[in-house]
């Protein structure tokens, strides 16, 4: 574990807890599709001195002084970021993946325009067009979704764009199982006149190891979040076509944001550094060969996909003729040593606060050094607790069982 010596002498009931988390981390498996396991390289920079620094504005053009250093790593962060994703500008000062949204909103639209995005309930992002979300408080989303087969109809979303007249359509997803076309959404963007985002927080450690179709040649904007399956630090970016770029970022600051964090940005470069190597790939295959195993396994065990299958990183459980619901069932897993999240399924008869679904991911147990095999026994174990999730003894098997594969594969913290 990281040395915590610090804390413990600063602030001991913290750092209990901070080794608390240490511990259940290391004796859980991760299944939570938007989390991973970081890189000591990426946690040093995370929690480096860079955090005493404030810089606001861009490189070289900041409102303090003292940010020659910073300047430096920014540039590089923004450099890989292009070069990673092929894309021609890319500002790493955001916040979060939903932040990097809204600067986009702010940027090509005016409030009330018309937007095109996935419902949350099919698989969007709340900041793709939630009537709770700011998305959705400001801007007129219309929402389209997935059919029977767990895929988008793109012919629906072409009609919807006909109908309705985005200014802005939104391709992307936080859990959807199955390839993004980008390229048709690029038509269908083009036919209607709108600007294209594409939100690849989700599969962006896949586009960058190529393993997913790239949205670069033909979003005018991409954004993402750095620390799902590109498995750097908490935060975002986005990437745009030159044409924009100055607009972006004058949306990011001092449009949304104060700030940089400049020691998270040092994180997102080195992060970016990693996934431009060989492993990275290695790395990312696995994910995809673990998450079609598990969605294989579970199916073999007598429980229904979304879809029937996955193409990336995740799944969603449909626990529908289980009787169970999400909520209940991942309080289950949670018990056995699993993590995971309620999820909606398309036509949800729960709320979203009970769901039908749970939501499944393998970028967390990858990097943990999970293979075909161990993921095989995760999804025994997952049917298992949903079958005899009222029988405590059962359940006691099962915990014993996932820390058995936790020990396997201590958490990947340091290299």
């Amino acid at each position: 574990m990281m040395n915590i010596e610090h804390i413990k002498r600063v602030d001991p009931e913290v750092a209990e807890q901070i080794e608390a988390e240490f511990k259940r981390q290391s004796e859980t498996i991760e299944l939570i599709a938007s989390e991973n396991i970081t890189s000591m390289a990426v946690m040093e920079a995370n929690g480096s001195v860079l955090t005493n620094k404030y810089a606001e504005g861009k490189p070289h053009k900041r409102f303090y002084n003292g940010c020659s250093h910073v300047d430096v790593i920014e540039e590089l962060c923004q450099k890989r970021a292009c070069e990673l994703f092929g894309m021609d500008h890319a500002n790493v000062q955001p916040h979060s993946g939903a932040q990097a949204n809204m600067a986009v909103f702010m940027y090509a639209l005016n409030p009330g325009d018309n937007v095109l995005g996935m419902d949350l309930s099919n698989g969007g992002h709340l900041s793709h067009g939630s009537p709770v979300n700011f998305s959705g408080l400001y801007f007129n989303v219309k929402s389209y979704g997935i059919n029977d087969e767990g895929e988008i109809d793109y012919e629906n979303v072409r009609q919807m764009a006909l109908e309705h007249k985005p200014k802005l359509i939104i391709c992307g997803a936080s859990n959807y199982a199955r390839i993004i076309d980008f390229k048709k959404f690029r038509e269908i963007a083009d036919e209607v006149g709108a600007l294209l985002l594409a939100d690849i927080a989700h599969i962006a450690g896949l586009v960058a190891a190529g393993l997913h179709p790239s949205p670069a040649p033909y979003a005018d904007f991409v954004t993402t979040t750095t620390h799902k399956s590109l498995r750097g630090p908490r935060g975002g970016i986005i990437m745009c076509k030159q044409e924009h770029a100055l607009g972006i970022d004058k949306a990011v600051f001092p449009g949304m944001q104060g700030g940089p964090l400049e020691h998270v940005i040092a994180a997102k470069a080195v992060a970016l550094l990693e996934a431009s190597k060989p492993e990275f790939k290695e790395y990312a295959k696995q994910i995809i060969k673990n998450a079609q195993t598990l969605a294989d396994e579970l199916v073999a065990n007598g429980l229904d996909i979304v879809g029937g299958k996955t193409e990336n990183h995740l799944m969603t459980l449909d626990l529908r003729k289980t009787g169970k619901t999400g909520k209940d069932m991942a309080n289950v897993l949670e018990e056995v040593g699993i993590t995971a999240n309620k999820n909606t399924v398309p036509n949800d008869p729960q709320s979203p606060f009970v769901t039908s679904g749970i939501r499944l991911g393998t970028p967390a147990v990858t990097t943990r050094g999970f293979k075909e095999e161990d993921i095989r026994e995760v999804a025994r174990i997952i049917a298992e607790a949903i079958k005899n999730s009222d029988d405590a003894e059962k359940l006691k098997e099962l915990r014993e069982r996932s820390l058995a594969l936790c020990k396997k594969h201590p958490i990947y913290i340091s290299d």
